[in-house]
């Protein structure tokens, strides 16, 4: 199954202790790049997290969000700095008696001065929030992945009508190629007629000529190559996985073998419907822009 590189995927982990929220959604890209938006605390795990990511998907410009909050009783705690608390003792000694005046210092209000007492939160250990958020990652790129392979299918039956639709033109042309050739000996040889008047025609001129015209307008090795490119690609859709790349270059080479027969026919009809062959080649190429 082919998958689209644009997708979302969404999980979240709710208790008495905690929550977690992942979001994940990406757009098209040449390559792989993940951006992860998560709080200071969780960069110890970036490494871990990419690891996971790495799993789920190749190809795709990714954004991940995430979200961890602690419900804990323990989250948080005072912390006390008694050389500090000290040195603002000593100093307000110094001031008393620089100035002979009453040193009125309590432990309450030494303690409300800058830095004594600081709240801290309590960031547990690596270990421990990656067995937390570990489950809920993958939940989220489980969603994520599923949402690509809805969108891939899509992507695949439309890509499929398309190579239809070629087929057909591809087979107008085979089938108009021979009568060209008919219609243009029929044309020199009138023609030489008509020049000639009463004289004899050389019909092995004619046919030499029309050979010599034959060799330049011929589209056979262009078709047969074409309907080679076409079941390539129908072959790599069935195969799925990430065939990106693979269907880019194949489609490359379906407009060169288009461009060929363009340039080499001068016949209306084959002209129209090798332009549509381009014009089908042209979408196709960009629907496969959305392929991982």
């Amino acid at each position: 199954m082919i998958k689209s590189m644009t997708g979302f995927g969404r999980s979240e982990s709710v208790n008495e202790q905690h929550k977690i929220i992942v979001e994940m959604k990406s757009v098209n890209h040449r390559y792989s790049e993940f951006g992860i938006r998560m709080p200071r605390k969780l960069n110890m795990l970036e490494g871990k997290i990419r690891n996971v990511l790495k799993e789920y998907m190749e190809r795709g410009k990714i954004d991940v969000f995430l979200t961890y909050e602690d419900y804990r009783e323990s989250n948080e705690s005072l912390r006390y700095n008694g050389t500090l608390a000290a040195e603002y003792y000593q100093k307000l000694n110094e001031i008393a008696d620089a100035f002979s005046i009453p040193l009125d210092v309590t432990a309450y209000s030494l303690s409300r001065y800058p830095d004594v007492l600081t709240l801290e939160e309590q960031t547990p250990d690596g270990d421990t929030m990656w067995n937390q958020l570990e489950s809920v990652l993958r939940d989220a790129a489980e969603a994520f992945v599923r949402s690509r392979e809805v969108e891939g299918m899509n992507l695949q039956n439309d890509l499929v009508r398309k190579l239809d639709e070629m087929v057909a033109d591809v087979a107008y042309i085979r089938e108009r190629a021979p009568q060209i050739l008919a219609e243009y000996q029929a044309r020199l040889a009138d023609k030489v007629r008509e020049l000639l008047e009463d004289a004899a025609v050389d019909e092995n001129r004619i046919l030499a000529e029309t050979a010599i015209y034959a060799d330049k307008v011929c589209v056979d090795e262009e078709l047969v190559r074409l309907e080679s490119h076409i079941q390539a690609m129908r072959q790599a859709l069935i195969q799925g996985g990430s065939v990106g790349r693979k269907l880019d270059f194949i489609a490359q080479e379906m407009n060169r073998e288009a461009n060929t027969i363009l340039s080499k026919t001068s016949d209306l009809d084959i002209s129209n419907h090798a332009i549509n062959l381009k014009t089908s080649i042209e979408k196709v190429r960009e629907q496969i822009q959305n392929i991982e």
